[in-house]
């Protein structure tokens, strides 16, 4: 745990008591601060009292009168579309509205830091594709390498939960644009942009909200690196923004569709092929078209990300390019589960929004596809002409009729997982990849797109007869 100082004796209230919550909770108390906490769920105040803490609503009057802080979970909406009624009353009371990302950044930093051989190190990763990958990719890099890593965020434990870092360590964070609006403090030694698409535009009240949440990341205070994918023009502007000169090496651009060139330091993947060069001469080149947990340009711009931010740390390229060959890839994003009489099965349940659909649509061929579910604000227009490898689409969800009409290719609506997997197995002939990219968000069925990739595994497994491991023994 990470207590967090600069409240000891002071209360503070903490909003939201799902995991994130009950860990600034318990990192509060154990930095001297007395939480007082609030949920609109019985059940989640009744866990936390369980654990010793004082449940007080938020919403009477007078709640704020003692409190120097309000902590408040991701989830919830402290703006746009409008403001959680708990978040107004503690502005309107003038009290300062934070989360736990900004409690990490306050109290990471230990005294004990002055007698390291070498100071602990901190990588965030933000963008609207990519970021989990990315940091597990990191993640993977570094253990492989020797060095200590945790990784924690969107992904992995909640940032207040992790252990304080040991001399050398690093903490590899992923952190959601709901994560980068609202923390006070934002000061990661590496920081990563990866790419830019339309997501969470309601939250943020337009592309402009969006983008410059992400921004965030980069302005308060400033990474000591900044790693800038520029295939976007959000990104492009953004490395231009934190650069001194073209020179400037504490900016690294990188790229999955582009030769980038100029005398600072580029990372880029093109016909499978990832380098590196600074000051105009390559430094490292990796072929990666092999490795079987990174396929299409989508990953591959993940693994420049990860690259950079490797080579930022000190990391040398024969080491990254080894440990790129040996990861495994992660559940529910481009995941092989299976390949039965040559039909091969992909579970990319977080293919939740257009791009990462039309990313994972662009590295297979002749795919039978699976998708459809809570359509996102915009509709699908964004996936016209990107569906070239398509053969037949099998729509699921409760509006799976109006999904289906909006598609540009032979459209069938199953409504269920179960429907869609039988129909697109019946239909499939040999080299025909069965691929679950949804392209909408899975509430209208599921809890969360994992249980959604579990589902369809579920069912995958049901009609081949198969225990519950992947039966070619690979995840990509």
């Amino acid at each position: 745990m990470i207590p967090v100082t600069g409240f000891e004796g002071a209360t503070v209230a903490v909003l939201g008591l799902g995991r994130s919550g009950l860990a600034t909770a318990r990192a509060l108390r154990a930095g001297g601060a007395e939480p007082v906490c609030w949920d609109d769920n019985p059940g989640a105040r009744a866990r936390a009292e369980v654990e010793g803490f004082t449940c007080r609503d938020l919403l009477k009057s007078g709640a704020f009168d003692d409190v120097a802080s309000l902590i408040v979970s991701p989830g919830i909406p402290h703006l746009y579309p409008k403001p959680n009624p708990v978040i107004r009353a503690a502005l309107v009371a003038g009290v300062p509205v934070d989360n736990d990302i900004g409690l990490f950044f306050r109290s990471i930093a230990t005294q004990g830091w002055e007698q390291y051989d070498q100071a602990p190190r901190i990588v965030a990763v933000t963008g609207s594709n990519g970021k989990s990958t990315t940091v597990a990719l990191l993640h993977h890099i570094l253990q492989e390498a020797g060095r200590e890593s945790q990784l924690a965020g969107n992904i992995g434990r909640g940032v207040l939960d992790i252990d304080p870092p040991g001399s050398g360590g690093v903490v590899v964070l992923e952190l959601s644009s709901y994560q980068t609006d609202l923390a006070r403090a934002l000061t990661p030694d590496v920081a990563v942009f990866t790419n830019l698409s339309p997501d969470h535009l309601d939250r943020h009240a337009g592309m402009g909200g969006y983008f410059a949440a992400k921004r965030r990341l980069f302005a308060e205070g400033g990474p000591d690196r900044a790693i800038i994918g520029v295939d976007e023009d959000e990104g492009l502007y953004l490395a231009g923004q934190l650069s001194e000169a073209a020179s400037d090496d504490r900016v690294i651009r990188i790229s999955a569709s582009q030769k980038l060139t100029g005398p600072g330091w580029q990372v880029f993947a093109r016909k499978g092929f990832l380098s590196e060069y600074r000051k105009g001469r390559q430094a490292a080149s990796i072929d990666l078209r092999q490795m079987q947990g990174l396929p299409g340009a989508h990953n591959h711009q993940n693994a420049c990300a990860a690259y950079a931010a490797a080579r930022a740390l000190g990391l040398a390229p024969r080491l990254i390019e080894e440990a790129l060959a040996s990861y495994p890839g992660l559940p529910h994003r481009s995941q092989t589960i299976a390949t039965h009489q040559g039909v091969r099965y992909v579970n990319d349940s977080k293919a939740t929004n257009l791009d990462s659909a039309a990313k994972a649509l662009s590295a297979f061929d002749n795919i039978r596809w699976i998708c459809g579910g809570l359509e996102k604000e915009g509709g699908l227009d964004a996936l016209r002409g990107q569906t070239g490898k398509v053969r037949k689409a099998y729509v699921i969800g409760r509006e799976a009729a109006g999904f289906a009409m909006q598609l540009d290719v032979e459209a069938e609506v199953c409504i269920t997982m179960a429907q869609a997997v039988a129909r697109a197995a019946a239909e499939a002939e040999a080299g025909d990849t069965i691929l679950l990219a949804p392209a909408a968000a899975s509430f209208d069925q599921y809890d969360n797109f994992e249980q959604r990739g579990e589902d369809f595994i579920a069912e995958v497994q049901k009609r081949q007869g198969e225990a519950p491991a992947q039966p070619d023994g690979e995840t990509i």
